[in-house]
């Protein structure tokens, strides 16, 4: 990737997060886009700060990425380093509750599968890098990050969502109107984006190199 598609990535990363973590700022459950539940007075607490160790091993994770950053300043790499995994663990062992109290089935199985492959992921790296074994702890980081990015690339695949669900239903909204379109691209599209990213990041690793 060029510097100027990494720039780019980094802005359309950066852009989908803070909009998907904005409404949670307030710290107000009437703005919550996940409507808390009422049976479970924890629910909205327990949301706001698996969102928050999320998007802190979003923004953590994307500085291992910077080969110059992790040469010059090695210190800063390990520091960062534990941050990501420090998050990851709070956030994916909460995702692992809330995803219990989705609002349906093929969701909170959605959520589920996805804390189960985020902490695998991480531990997995996390225990390559403790053990000396850097190749190994870099190509499972990578996996690792690439599941953080489902939080973005389950947004990003949304308005294509909407033309294909269109399409199937010969351009008309379904009985339930927009709302029950949009909860229905919402059972999927996290799906999506962890099938999707998956993909990409196996062929990134396992495509042939180039000898230099």
């Amino acid at each position: 990737m060029s510097r100027k598609q990494g720039i780019w990535a980094i802005i359309i990363i950066m852009g989908v997060a803070i909009a998907a973590v904005f409404p949670y700022v307030t710290l107000n459950p009437a703005n919550s886009r996940i409507t808390p539940d009422a049976n479970f007075p924890l629910h909205y607490t327990l949301l706001i700060v698996h969102i928050a160790g999320a998007f802190v091993a979003l923004v953590s994770g994307l500085f291992q990425f910077h080969t110059r950053f992790l040469s010059n300043y090695p210190a800063w790499h390990r520091l960062l380093g534990r941050i990501y995994v420090y998050s990851i663990f709070l956030s994916g062992l909460l995702g692992l509750v809330l995803s219990f109290y989705a609002d349906s089935f093929t969701k909170g199985l959605a959520f589920l599968t996805l804390s189960v492959l985020w902490l695998f992921t991480c531990w997995k790296g996390f225990r390559y890098a403790v053990k000396g074994q850097l190749a190994q702890h870099r190509i499972w980081m990578i996996r690792s990050y690439a599941v953080t990015l489902v939080a973005t690339s389950a947004r990003l695949v949304v308005p294509v969502c909407i033309l294909l669900y269109l399409a199937m239903h010969g351009f008309h909204l379904p009985a339930g109107g927009r709302e029950q379109m949009i909860a229905d691209i919402l059972d999927v599209n996290i799906w999506i984006g962890l099938i999707l990213n998956l993909l990409v990041v196996e062929w990134y690793l396992l495509r042939p190199r180039k000898k230099s």
